[in-house]
């Protein structure tokens, strides 16, 4: 890559004000020579995280301030929005990533022809309750979407410009965004990377947040295998349903014409009550799978994503 090719590195903030100047200082060392671009998103934080960055009067460096505190994932949505550069790098503001990692993880984007790179964090520096909900939804991907990246959670990545802004990021989605990634039909891959303690500040994680992160989760799976087929889903449990309801009642019809009072049996009601809920599920399954086809056609979106275009001229 020609070092005159302009990296973004977006980075989001909150109350991080002992740490901005550092971290600029170690992009400034880990970059040099490479033509880059530092964008500070400030989530509103409630100290003097702005000041400091106004302070530094670095000419790298814009701030972007969001009205209110909008989340992580927010807050990189806005910094790739305004990123210019041909690659965007994301990274935490608590400097636990190391920039002296980003000439490496370039390299190997751009030899490899990847879309996307993220780090796996080496001897990770973070207490139990961070790392335990990290590993336990590290599996879960790995299991359910055949996406076999290490390290989630790692914040530090490399994107291609068109791959980052073809994100949509919303909720608590910054965690999957490797997954989110590789749903659009990105090529990933991973590296090691060295990951240190927080120095100042206080996390921003707590077992709050787990709920949200699996919650996030099931969406993303959910996306991932039927946002264009949804009725697959809601149909199958339907059918599921309605079947078991349909053979219970067969057998109460097959025992009443035996002569055997059948009112009043809590299985009578098990088997309508299952072929209600088999109704309405292909129902909604019928609704939503009406949802997607207005949602694309209603855009003009195509159900595919185009990595690029090759021509071959003959000479």
């Amino acid at each position: 890559m020609s070092k005159t090719s302009l990296l973004s590195i977006v980075v989001p903030v909150y109350n991080e004000e002992g740490n901005v100047t550092l971290l600029t200082d170690n992009i400034d060392k880990g970059l040099e020579g490479y033509n880059y671009e530092i964008i500070y998103i400030d989530d509103c934080s409630t100290d003097n995280t702005r000041k400091e960055v106004k302070e530094l009067n670095h000419p790298k460096v814009i701030l972007v301030e969001l009205r209110k505190n909008y989340g992580q994932s927010s807050a990189i949505a806005a910094g790739i929005d305004i990123a210019k550069g041909e690659y965007i790098i994301t990274m935490d503001g608590d400097l636990q990533n190391d920039p002296s990692d980003l000439p490496a993880m370039l390299d190997k984007l751009i030899e490899e022809d990847l879309d996307m790179i993220t780090g796996i964090r080496q001897k990770r520096k973070d207490n139990f309750v961070r790392t335990l909900p990290s590993k336990i939804a590290n599996f879960i991907i790995r299991k359910t979407t055949g996406l076999h990246i290490t390290d989630h959670g790692c914040a530090i990545k490399i994107f291609t410009a068109e791959t980052a802004k073809g994100l949509k990021l919303y909720g608590e989605m910054h965690r999957f965004i490797s997954l989110v990634t590789f749903m659009n039909g990105a090529r990933i891959s991973e590296m090691p990377v060295k990951h240190h303690a927080r120095q100042f500040g206080v996390s921003k994680y707590g077992l709050g947040r787990t709920f949200k992160v699996i919650n996030d989760l099931l969406l993303i799976l959910f996306q991932r295998k039927y946002m264009q087929k949804p009725i697959y889903l809601f149909g199958n449990i339907g059918l599921v349903f309605a079947g078991a309801g349909m053979l219970i009642n067969f057998y109460l019809l097959i025992i009443k014409l035996m002569g055997e009072d059948i009112w009043g049996r809590p299985l009578l009601i098990l088997g309508v009550m299952l072929v209600v809920m088999g109704i309405q599920f292909f129902t909604v399954g019928i609704i939503i799978d009406l949802l997607m086809k207005t949602y694309y056609e209603s855009q003009d979106k195509r159900p595919y994503n185009l990595r690029k275009v090759t021509t071959f001229e003959k000479k």
